[in-house]
């Protein structure tokens, strides 16, 4: 009897293994999977793109791509033949009716190959994986910096022709045009920050100039990652906590790594959530060096005021 209560127990160990070993195998691991910050390359300009590839299933790969401009667009397969990567992606506009196609030689921590628009650009692009930004500390917080002193926009610079302006202690945007930055970078920081938009407005700010808060006239609508308090494309806000066109506004966001806690007009929306990669229209794939306050200029009127940095010693 206890033979063969033994040798059942061997059995079971091997089938335990032999499971093990088939979901390893079968499952889980492929080289590829994981994020990677894309940069591509055309008439001597870069331009930031990004990539998360991670298996569903079996052996089937997916993810999720960030190109120039737009959100994050899903992967519906990646494949990935003798060490080359290949996807192709619906455009994301009905003014282009090819797809996207991705082609790339995996290196082992680097990717390089081409890219090839919607409507037929064609860039090369090289890639490296993108960095964890874990902290295994908390921070500690420093001293508050006024970014903008209600007078000037010393301490500000415009990426064109400049149309903002200083009046009556705010930041104006009067009309669509260049978007501003600080000439200061920063890496970990509590950012509060105030707006007002008229209706049917869009605007953002961009943390370390690569993560878009949106901002968006949205009153009344559900959550969505388009719609105010998102990180666009990526992490829809737990509750939407917009007011009226015309109203005066708030963000007041911790950003520590990758990790983001976000309230919307005094309300927690977001907590310690990570965001995966560069958002559309970011100003680099860098994503381990400090970067600026970025603001988009680009789709429409809006003021600012208050906008008080705590950087992280």
């Amino acid at each position: 009897m206890k033979k063969n209560a033994a040798a059942l127990l061997v059995i079971l160990s091997l089938l335990i293994l032999a499971q093990h070993s088939y979901a390893k195998n079968n499952f889980y691991e492929s080289p590829l999977e994981g994020r990677w910050d894309l940069t591509l390359y055309k008439g001597g300009k870069t331009f930031p793109s990004w990539l998360e590839v991670r298996h569903s299933g079996t052996r089937t790969l997916v993810g999720q791509y960030v190109g120039i401009g737009g959100s994050a667009r899903p992967i519906s397969k990646v494949d990935f033949t003798n060490n080359i990567v290949r996807f192709s992606i619906p455009p994301q506009w009905d003014t282009a009716s090819n797809d996207l196609k991705f082609e790339a030689r995996y290196q082992g921590d680097s990717l390089a190959g081409t890219l090839v628009m919607p409507d037929g650009t064609s860039y090369t692009l090289t890639g490296v994986r993108a960095p964890s930004l874990w902290r295994s500390q908390d921070p500690v917080w420093g001293k508050e910096i006024k970014l903008f002193n209600g007078e000037n926009l010393n301490g500000w610079h415009a990426t064109g022709k400049n149309q903002w302006k200083v009046d009556s202690g705010m930041m104006r945007n009067p009309a669509s045009g260049s978007n501003i930055m600080t000439d200061q970078r920063f890496k970990d920081f509590k950012l509060h920050i105030e707006f007002r938009i008229p209706a049917g407005s869009n605007s953002g700010v961009y943390l370390r100039g690569r993560y878009e808060v949106q901002i968006v006239d949205s009153k009344g609508q559900e959550p969505a990652v388009g719609l105010l308090g998102a990180i666009y494309g990526f992490i829809a806000p737990l509750e939407m906590m917009a007011k009226s066109p015309g109203e005066w506004q708030s963000f007041d966001i911790t950003l520590i790594g990758r990790l983001i806690t976000l309230s919307v007009n005094g309300k927690m929306v977001i907590c310690k959530q990570i965001i995966p990669g560069i958002t559309g229209g970011a100003i680099d794939s860098q994503e381990g060096e400090p970067g600026p306050i970025y603001i988009q200029g680009d789709h429409g009127a809006i003021d600012f005021r208050n906008i008080i940095l705590t950087p992280a010693d």
